[in-house]
């Protein structure tokens, strides 16, 4: 039916008053990165001596490229997504067991009252550990205590948080892990997700409580993850890996963690206590944390931390000191030297590199372990 110059007129008119509200709609999309790598030395490598390699999992800060993005839906409403993608340089292949968007892949909707994602997320361990960690995810951090603590993030999950005058709150709950099956933690095997008539197989869920202040802040977190077919706990202290392999094993971490800023200074310390539950085993590991930052000028920046971790179950200890200094060449580039000693009692194997395998030393032995490298962001 043919329309009417007053119709059409009608139409034209009603378009461009819809056309400015569909343009504020529009999503913005911010494509990022960091490249990081460099050149390492570890002592005591195995019981053969020491190697030299580029890492090939992480230098300061793990290497990555992704995609967010979100759209204004009106109300106070926006629709949100991001997803990232891990590779390593040193061959330039894809982390987080080969997924091509192994760190993060979810989609969701921020509101006033809290941001709900779901997909392929970090667990609540993860958001609860920012501030008390000084180093982070680095090569000589955390994980080489405990390799999830940098990993920390599940598949099928649905996460909420939300934040109100520097107090946050979180929770998260994952149907099953790691669905890809490819080794979402690393240490813990795999544990692909539920299988009929078992709800729990393979479910991970977390909640953390935190509050941030100008100048301090404090944090706890709860993490359980259960067992399912071909999942393991890993304590790396140089013994065998605990099967998980029943939907009521359980592995659970809780953390209690601060920091305290002044000018530029910055101290952080907690501690994460971790439990792994069968029905023939019962093991705790209780691992502790103290770093430090100082800013000596606004282009140098020098830091450290002391980690101490205590399994009695197994009669294994460790102790690491890592002192690291980074140089930013401008704002995105940065160059940095690092180093770090291990200490392990008579049987304990921890390495001191989480730069991938390869480098557990004899039970007993210490390691040394020193990397020079280069950052850029984009």
């Amino acid at each position: 039916m043919a329309l009417s110059a007053r119709s059409l007129g009608i139409l034209s008119a009603a378009a461009a008053l819809v056309a400015p509200g569909l343009a504020a709609a529009q999503s913005n999309v911010t494509m990022y990165g960091i490249v990081d790598t460099g050149i390492e030395y570890v002592s005591h490598a195995s019981a053969n001596g020491a190697v030299w390699r580029m890492p090939g999992v992480t230098g300061e800060l793990p290497s990555r490229w992704g995609l967010r993005g979100s759209e204004d839906l009106g109300g106070g409403l926006s629709a949100i997504f991001q997803l990232e993608s891990g590779f390593n340089l040193r061959g330039g292949d894809l982390g987080q067991g080969g997924r091509l968007f192994g760190r993060q892949a979810f989609v969701g909707v921020k509101s006033p009252y809290g941001t709900l994602s779901i997909g392929r997320q970090y667990s609540m361990t993860y958001y609860a550990l920012l501030g008390s960690d000084v180093l982070g995810p680095d090569i000589y951090g955390m994980g080489s205590f405990d390799a999830y603590i940098p990993n920390a993030r599940t598949d099928n999950s649905i996460a909420y948080q939300v934040g109100w005058q520097g107090l946050s709150f979180g929770v998260a709950y994952s149907f099953g892990r790691d669905s890809g099956g490819t080794g979402n933690s690393p240490g813990q095997g795999t544990c692909a997700g539920q299988v009929p008539g078992q709800s729990t197989q393979c479910r991970d869920w977390s909640v953390m409580l935190k509050y941030d202040a100008s100048n301090f802040g404090v944090a706890a977190s709860y993490e359980e993850q259960r067992g399912g077919t071909n999942a393991a706990a890993n304590f790396f202290d140089g013994l065998a890996p605990t099967a998980l392999t029943s939907s009521s094993d359980k592995d659970t971490r809780t953390t209690l963690g601060a920091y305290y800023k002044y000018g530029a200074f910055k101290v952080g310390g907690g501690w994460l206590g971790r439990s792994v539950t069968t029905a023939s085993v019962n093991t705790h590991s209780n691992l502790f944390y103290l770093g430090a930052a100082y800013n000596v000028t606004p282009a140098w920046l020098v830091d450290g931390e002391v980690y101490r971790i205590v399994n009695s179950d197994h009669d294994t200890r460790g102790t690491m000191t890592t002192l690291r200094a980074t140089y930013s060449l401008s704002v995105r580039t940065a160059v940095y030297a690092q180093g770090a000693y291990l200490f392990n009692s008579a049987k304990a194997a921890y390495s001191v590199s989480g730069g991938g395998g390869g480098t557990t030393p004899p039970a007993g032995v210490g390691q040394t372990g020193v990397m020079l490298g280069m950052r850029h962001t984009f």
